[in-house]
């Protein structure tokens, strides 16, 4: 159900929200992470990830982002979670709404070098991630999914 003010919001921000899909990918116990270098994310370290384009499928433009912000070439393990992101300008009107298609999976081949919209990329050691400037639930999800990756496989039917 959507009322006048959501109506409004609409007109005022069209194209919102906008897809996008990220992976943490992992290598032994490190994490694929990039430092933005353009935009209103510049200088914060993030998992790859971008804009899914019309007719792609989510898992494969989080594959796709990671090969092109990287080098890097990952397989897939699961989902994370989805992320939303909603940013507003100083007067309070919406600015950006991203709905993120968090992905986790294991590193197959490369050594990260940093392209596209990206200032670096490397592996980071799991536990030294948090010292980096991270953006918004980064640490969180790469948390999660290697949390998620050492949990023993559940049984299967007998």
């Amino acid at each position: 159900m959507s009322g006048p003010g959501q109506q409004d919001l609409a007109r005022a921000a069209p194209g919102w929200p906008r897809c996008a899909a990220s992976a943490a990918i992992f290598r032994g116990d490190a994490v694929l992470l990039v430092e933005r270098g353009q935009g209103a994310l510049e200088g914060f370290w993030s998992l790859p990830g971008g804009h899914i384009e019309p007719g792609e499928r989510a898992r494969a433009a989080a594959l796709r982002e990671v090969r092109e912000e990287t080098g890097v070439e990952a397989e897939l393990l699961g989902l994370v979670d989805l992320h939303e992101v909603l940013s507003h300008d100083h007067a309070g009107a919406l600015a950006a709404h991203y709905l993120i298609v968090v992905f986790y999976g294991r590193w197959l081949a490369g050594e990260p070098a940093a392209a596209g919209d990206a200032a670096q990329a490397r592996f980071v050691a799991i536990a030294e991630a948090g010292a980096y400037r991270l953006t918004d639930q980064a640490l969180v999800f790469v948390q999660r999914a290697w949390a998620t990756l050492q949990a023993p496989p559940a049984p299967g039917p007998a």
